[in-house]
């Protein structure tokens, strides 16, 4: 158990609850890793997170394989958010967190994503082996969680041999999300998080893949040992698991860490 940082006061902002007090450590900026899952989950967080405490995120995304080599190779973050465990405990293991291991910020989950005008609609799992299936999009499993999620599903689906002539492989998840909004592929399993924005269910449609067929998708977070603001990295997570944002987390297609 995590024990929470001090200088907090009760904001009215999106979340509610009680979170770091406002200017506690001034403009200050601190410098996030954040797995590509959420690309369209950290501008919100960012936002609220700036407003109630005055410190701005300054966000890189990435895959999580990608990001935690940028930090071994001494990239100056203060925070890696994967979207696993593995990433991040190879930062635990190398020496450079502050913790001894990783801590668990959320769960994701797989979806099956397409184009609204595509002529696979309705979507279902099913629609995965449809002769007119000429590309799928995963995200690299070497590089991505969400990646060996999607491999690990069609596996266990029994899907696998029948579709793998078909995979395009993505560097992450957005790019994943990409190839099927651009018609480079008629399929692409994606994170929740991204086939649950505005846009995407603008232009697509979702179902998501059983959860009994790939382990669970438990996102951990690393604070650096050499942080020049690791108090702001602290408090940073300490107000990403109060209830507060946790409650809020199935709102961008995440779940609260149980």
């Amino acid at each position: 158990m995590r024990a929470a940082s001090a200088a907090f006061v009760c904001l009215g902002v999106l979340f509610g609850g009680c979170f770091p007090a406002a200017n506690a450590w001034g403009q200050k900026e601190m410098h996030v890793a954040a797995a590509a899952d959420l690309q369209a989950v950290m501008p919100v967080l960012a936002q609220e997170y700036e407003k109630a405490t005055g410190v701005k995120l300054a966000v890189s995304f990435g895959s999580s394989s990608t990001l935690a080599e940028q930090i071994l190779n001494g990239a100056p973050m203060d925070i890696f958010l994967g979207a696993d465990f593995v990433f991040p405990e190879k930062i635990v293991a190398a020496g450079l967190a502050d913790e001894t291991a990783p801590t668990p910020y959320a769960r994701g989950t797989l979806g099956l994503w397409a184009r609204k005008d595509s002529p696979l609609q309705p979507l279902s799992m099913e629609k995965l082996t449809d002769p007119r299936v000429k590309a799928i999009a995963i995200a690299n499993q070497e590089h991505a969680p969400y990646g060996r999620a999607a491999v690990s599903a069609l596996k266990y689906l029994k899907l696998y041999d029948a579709v793998s002539p078909h995979l395009v492989i993505a560097e992450n998840i957005s790019q994943t999300a990409q190839f099927v909004e651009s018609g480079n592929a008629q399929l692409g399993l994606i994170s929740l998080t991204t086939a649950s924005t505005e846009h995407f269910k603008e232009i697509g449609t979702y179902v998501l893949v059983p959860t009994t067929a790939y382990s669970a998708i438990n996102q951990c977070a690393v604070i650096m040992a050499k942080s020049e603001h690791k108090a702001e990295a602290h408090a940073f997570l300490d107000w990403l698991l109060s209830p507060a944002v946790q409650e809020n987390l199935s709102k961008m297609g995440l779940h609260a860490v149980k």
